[in-house]
């Protein structure tokens, strides 16, 4: 959920509709980042209409080891630019980076998603994210102290924003981060971003949530943002469709589409669906702060992986959806072509347009003694996979199919049993934009798939694990 201003505001029907945005890179150097990006798009030569063509661009399959607990990290990252039939040629407000060996120390790698809004929201989210990470990096107590380096971090980028030429008045990002430290995330959040991990408890995978997403749905960031005159109202209360008094909007998974907002005591702005940000230098005034919520997590080996995402993946898929989802493959790029393929569909049936999508996925294995050690090149041996053509890839994807149950949350009991990840290197995958919403998972997947969200039957799994190399 984003900020009304510096969106779009609907001629026909009077209403604000949130806006869209492009996609930004990490710009520090292969070896110690991943990043990826999509252009502006056009259709292909078959597709008709109005829509537009979006590919899935997502980073290789990346390695890093953390050699003072035997652990290996497997990752890899995909953003896709939202679509906004209004305005095809919006950027991406998404940014996001991957810096491993943080200062140089092989037990310190760093994940972050920016997710900017408003006018300027790509230059605040580019901004904001070079900044964080020049600041770990200069910080003499990131070993010492990781929760207070990362909360430091994010204060000191807010207030280089505000001091920067970026007009942040109406502008902003929101900024979920992980830093793994040894064997354990240190996971720093502002806004409405996600990190969530998967945890293998028995022979179910369920999603715990590294993360709080900071709205006014919570009535302690209600509570704080009203003490500092905020007025609170959604949409269609602030334009009197419904009455103001009704201070209650159900939940954030039951919300039919217009959430709590925050607004200035007697003005139509900022209207932002977030109470903690970086930037919006104006919506400081009511309560939109930059203070991160820090959370520590130690590993343990029934941790597999953690996931984290803009807010354009959890808009309608639930942390558990999303984990089970990821849990099916092994490879995380196979992961983040499939969940991000999955969310644009779901927009696609619930709006006329859908947020950027950006996603991150981190496989952790051989979590071992903390006395044990090992080399980059034994994880690089043990890690070694085979490179097949594009081709190749999308057939092996499309031959899998899919199968997700149409759930926004499932209990634990219902998920399937998780599959060993291994270590399998493919390129993104594509998925065009529809001409009907049903449409953007088939082409993206393969027109024999049967697609709902939730679990993945166990018959589609091996078919997809035990297709042989092309």
């Amino acid at each position: 959920m984003g900020c009304v201003h510096g969106k779009c505001y609907c001629v026909c029907c009077g209403r604000y509709r949130k806006g869209d945005s492009c996609c930004c890179c990490c710009p520090y150097p292969p070896a110690t980042s991943a990043s990826s990006s999509i252009g502006k798009d056009r259709p292909s030569p078959g597709e008709v209409g109005p829509f537009r063509g979006h590919v899935l661009t997502g980073s290789t399959v990346g390695i890093a080891a953390v050699p003072s607990h035997g652990l290996c990290l497997q990752y890899s990252s995909l953003t896709l630019r939202g679509y906004y039939p209004d305005s095809p040629d919006r950027e991406n407000q998404d940014a996001f980076c991957i810096c491993t060996n943080l200062q140089g120390n092989p037990n310190l790698h760093f994940f972050g998603i920016f997710d900017g809004h408003g006018q300027y929201g790509a230059q605040c989210a580019n901004f904001v994210r070079d900044k964080i990470v020049d600041l770990l990096s200069s910080d003499p107590q990131l070993v010492d102290d990781p929760a207070k380096a990362c909360h430091s971090a994010f204060l000191a980028a807010n207030s280089l924003l505000h001091e920067s030429d970026i007009d942040d008045s109406l502008s902003g990002t929101t900024a979920i981060t992980v830093l793994v430290s040894g064997d354990t995330l240190f996971v720093a959040n502002v806004g409405d971003s996600r990190a969530v991990v998967g945890v293998l408890k028995g022979d179910h995978m369920v999603a715990e949530d590294l993360s709080h997403d900071q709205t006014p749905f919570r009535k302690d960031e209600y509570e704080r943002v009203r003490l500092c005159g905020a007025r609170v109202l959604s949409v269609d209360q602030v334009e009197g469709v419904k009455d103001p008094c009704i201070q209650s909007w159900g939940d954030e998974e039951s919300n039919e589409g217009d959430p709590p907002r925050l607004w200035m005591q007697n003005a139509m702005y900022p209207g932002t669906a977030f109470t903690r940000s970086i930037g919006d230098s104006t919506a400081e005034s009511i309560g939109v702060i930059a203070v991160p919520e820090v959370s520590k997590v130690k590993l343990t080996p029934e941790h597999l992986f953690f996931i984290v995402a803009s807010d354009g993946v959890f808009e309608f898929l639930s942390s558990q959806a999303v984990v089970s989802m990821v849990g099916s493959f092994k490879d995380p790029r196979e992961a983040c072509s499939a969940v991000a393929a999955e969310s644009y569909k779901i927009w696609l049936e619930h709006e006329n347009r859908t947020d950027d999508i950006t996603i991150i996925v981190v496989h952790m294995k051989d979590l071992c003694d903390s006395s044990t050690e090992i080399s980059i090149e034994t994880v690089q041996a043990r890690t070694k996979t085979s490179v097949y053509s594009e081709k190749a890839r999308a057939e092996r994807y499309l031959s899998a199919g899919t199968e997700l149950r149409h759930s926004h949350m499932e209990n634990s009991s219902e998920m399937q049993p998780c599959v060993d990840a291994a270590t399998e290197r493919s390129p993104a995958c594509v998925a065009p934009s529809p001409k009907h919403p049903t449409e953007s998972l088939q082409k993206s997947i393969g027109s024999s798939s049967s697609c709902t969200i939730g679990s993945w039957k166990p018959s589609n799994v091996e078919a997809y694990f035990n297709a042989e190399p092309l």
